[in-house]
């Protein structure tokens, strides 16, 4: 465990003399509501390290020469997000093994699968929900977090050849691009409809009402104890009690500390205060109409899909996910398919930003 600015420079020295380097992450957000980078996984030639972000060590001697080799991860997305939060992170050279995977037809595309069928080893999931932020780790956590870059390399070396056996070498690429480009993008959290939780639709306007007002308060005790939202109270048990209080049923709670309660039933209280013209108003869906055009173009573009995947043996989803074939059925020239999957379909190329 690298945790000082010396041994970390020491680090950064022996990376500066390697071509590539394999990288994982590790955070806490299962066991935080402030969610933090609490581990790296570095692993370069014959050598496997773990650096520790918790020990206050400057990381930016250690992103800018790892971002001026060529980066090896599996499922990059969520990596290249939480190590943008502590430091410039842009690498110039990335091959997401679990992109090459897909493109290259595997069924399984998860690290473990992987590392099963190219060694015959069963990597142990035990620490999977682990809370990364204890120290010291305890040693079977650090064989977990070693062994998540410790197979990168060969499973990169034979996925790329494979990929260029296929000649999907430009699918690649354009994928692994976009993916990185999305990393990018910053969501706002949209307050006006942020508590709108998966079942609160089917709830009363009434009950909408006390759900968002629960939402609210679960999501301020949870920010004051710094834990995550459904360690104060899940999501089932916030949609039973507001149908419950809305329409006056008895109703009970998970067990929850004396001044926490408290506080819960006085926002119950509150909620079942507030005027019918300020409860939320059912939302209403309202799909654009669809010409009868757009839809033979649609079911067009699905059985040129189906017909392309079945010959490639791949997920007709890789080819083009539903959303983006109707998308491109409404507008041709929309950016919703990558080029190689227009190309795929019969569609000419266009430019995507």
């Amino acid at each position: 465990m690298i945790a000082e600015d010396k041994a970390l420079s020491e680090l950064v020295s022996r990376l500066s003399e390697c071509s590539r380097v394999a990288l994982d992450t590790e955070a806490d957000s299962l066991h935080c509501y402030f969610e933090k980078l609490c581990l790296i996984q570095v692993s370069a030639g014959d050598e496997h390290v773990l650096v520790d972000p918790l020990a206050g060590v400057d990381l930016q001697p250690l992103y800018d020469v790892v971002c001026s080799r060529r980066l090896v991860f599996h499922g990059a997305d969520y990596d290249l997000r939480l190590l943008r939060r502590a430091g410039r992170f842009e690498p110039v050279d990335l091959f997401d093994t679990m992109i090459a995977a897909r493109l290259s037809g595997k069924s399984a595309l998860g690290l473990a699968a992987l590392v099963e069928e190219r060694f015959g080893v069963t990597l142990s999931k035990a620490s999977q929900k682990a809370n990364w932020a204890i120290r010291p780790l305890p040693p079977i956590m650090v064989e977990y977090a070693l062994n998540d870059t410790r197979y990168l390399f060969e499973i990169a070396d034979t996925l790329e050849a494979e990929l260029h056996r296929l000649q999907r070498w430009e699918w690649f690429v354009e994928s692994r691009d976009r993916m990185i480009a999305s990393t990018r993008e910053v969501k706002e959290r949209d307050e006006a409809t942020v508590w709108r939780i998966s079942g609160s639709s089917a709830l009363s306007p009434r009950a909408q009402a006390v759900l968002r007002t629960l939402w609210f308060w679960r999501d301020t005790e949870a920010k004051g104890w710094d834990r995550p939202s459904f360690h104060v109270i899940g999501n089932e048990d916030l949609l039973r009690v507001a149908s419950q209080v809305a329409n006056g049923a008895p109703f009970s709670t998970p067990r929850m500390n004396g001044r926490r309660r408290k506080s819960f039933d006085v926002m119950i209280a509150l909620a079942l205060q507030i005027p019918e013209e300020e409860w939320p108003q059912i939302e209403k869906v309202r799909r654009k109409r669809v010409s009868k055009e757009q839809v033979d173009r649609s079911e067009a573009l699905k059985k040129t899909r189906d017909r392309v995947a079945a010959e490639l043996a791949l997920d007709p989803s890789i080819i083009a996910p539903r959303a983006a074939l109707e998308a491109t059925a409404a507008d041709e020239n929309a950016p919703a398919l990558m080029n190689w999957q227009r190309r795929l379909l019969g569609l000419a190329p266009v430019l995507i930003p």
